[in-house]
């Protein structure tokens, strides 16, 4: 049996969402395929992810100086805790499935703080002589992400920061293999977006098969 992480950011609802869509018929239709296999759901605008703040690095301070964790106050603690519990839940996973939507070229905040969540050297990476190496490589990764343009290809690919940043991700944590779904141009041809939808679901069952 293996555990796979469905890490979904976005705000809106299934219905209401591409991306969300995608990614719902990609875990039920995995979930037939493999249905020993553990999903954990973990919908970051629900679930408390600390950023990393003042309070963070005053902690992260006193435990390099010496200090036992009771002594931190209390935030510090309650932020620390729960930074560990996302990280350890994270190293635990066999597999990672990222739901988002593009927001303003990339993914929304809320992804950036869980990635600096887990983004913790010794347990995802290290460091070396000949540069930092990734830890995680019996791993797999998929990405579905959903924008209303089209970035995939063309001068605006180099706008396009949220697929390729979760990929520099990916590849730094020693993940050996990493999909993308794009799916795209449902604003820009809202004639179309019913279509778009469909077939982006159809990707996802079919991926799924794979995964």
């Amino acid at each position: 049996m293996e555990k796979v992480l469905y890490i979904t950011a976005n705000p809106k609802t299934e219905e209401d969402s591409f991306s969300k869509a995608a990614g719902n018929a990609f875990i039920n239709t995995y979930k037939e395929i493999q249905p020993n296999d553990e999903v954990i759901y973990l919908d970051l605008f629900k679930e408390y992810v600390p950023q990393i703040d003042e309070d963070v690095f005053s902690a992260w301070g006193k435990l390099d100086a010496g200090s036992e964790f009771n002594t931190l106050s209390e935030k510090e603690q309650k932020k620390l805790a729960r930074l560990n519990e996302l990280n350890e839940q994270f190293i635990e996973a066999d597999k990672y499935v990222f739901v988002t939507p593009l927001w303003n070229f990339s993914f929304p905040p809320v992804m950036k703080a869980y990635i600096d969540a887990v983004a913790v050297a010794g347990k995802t990476f290290k460091f070396t002589e000949e540069g930092p190496v990734g830890l995680l490589t019996n791993k797999k990764a998929i990405h579905i992400q959903a924008s209303g343009g089209f970035y995939s290809e063309g001068p605006a690919a180099e706008m396009e920061i949220g697929h390729r940043h979760l990929s520099n991700i990916m590849k730094f944590f020693g993940v050996p293999s990493f999909e993308g779904l794009i799916i795209e141009g449902h604003s820009a041809m809202p004639e179309k977006a019913d279509e778009i939808k469909e077939n982006a679901i159809a990707r996802a069952k079919d991926a799924a098969h794979t995964f």
